[in-house]
């Protein structure tokens, strides 16, 4: 069976986490299995649009699989994980987490790797590093501060409370919190909203906000001028068409 599962449909790939009961946890097995669905999106650029990372079952995931460390599964290198969540970051295309029920340390981490999250009513946020005596390698000390700010970073990381649906979006850490039932449809419309936009465009705008995010502004401001693609191929025609609809 697939730890991870891929769909396509109308330039949408979907990939979820489908060990259900086991809560999604992530082990090594999993991550080789999600990583070669992302180099391989990565490289279809014109029949993906954007991307979907959802989990199977009542959770998205419940964390690192301690029990497969435990029981002597690796990983292929020392930073593996880490890597794989950079190269979803990395990836030329949008990607939306939808999350519902947990979604706790390694795997909020991997939520973070993602652009956007789509909430459950049911999801929970946790980092529980500190339970178990644990520090950040999969970029939770970056990703959490420049998401929801610095402040509400360091006391969720330092307390391991759980954040519900609601209170991430109103945190910054979600987009939108939507029923469970409807979590992987309000995700697609959130997707194909973005895919009536040119592809062309959605791809420079994430390369451009992620690269100026290493710089200062005034810094970020001359970057975006020199790496800019400037006009897509599909420019005139959707000019052509303006009005026409």
């Amino acid at each position: 069976m697939a730890l991870v599962t891929r769909e396509d449909s109308d330039g949408i790939a979907i990939l979820s986490l489908n060990r259900p009961e086991a809560l999604n946890a992530l082990s090594p097995s999993l991550f080789i299995e999600l990583r070669q669905h992302i180099d391989s999106i990565a490289s279809q650029t014109e029949e993906i649009g954007c991307v979907i990372l959802r989990g199977e079952g009542r959770s998205f995931s419940a964390g690192n699989d301690l029990k497969a460390i435990q029981s002597g599964e690796r990983s292929p290198s020392a930073h593996f994980q880490a890597e794989t969540l950079d190269a979803i970051e990395r990836l030329p295309q949008p990607v939306i987490a939808a999350v519902q029920g947990h979604c706790y340390t390694g795997s909020l981490e991997l939520a973070l790797s993602c652009d956007l999250l789509v909430a459950g009513e049911s999801a929970k946020f946790s980092d529980t590093h500190g339970k178990w005596g644990l520090s950040p390698t999969w970029g939770m000390s970056q990703r959490l501060p420049r998401r929801i700010g610095l402040l509400a970073a360091k006391e969720m990381m330092f307390s391991g409370r759980v954040v519900n649906g609601s209170e991430a979006v109103s945190m910054g850490l979600a987009n939108r919190c939507v029923a469970d039932e409807v979590l992987l449809e309000e995700t697609i419309s959130m997707a194909k909203s973005f895919l009536e936009n040119s592809w062309f465009t959605l791809r420079a705008d994430k390369m451009l906000i992620n690269g100026g995010l290493d710089n200062t502004l005034q810094e970020g401001l001359l970057w975006e001028r020199s790496n800019s693609p400037g006009r897509g191929p599909d420019m005139e025609e959707r000019l052509a068409n303006f009005g026409k609809k």
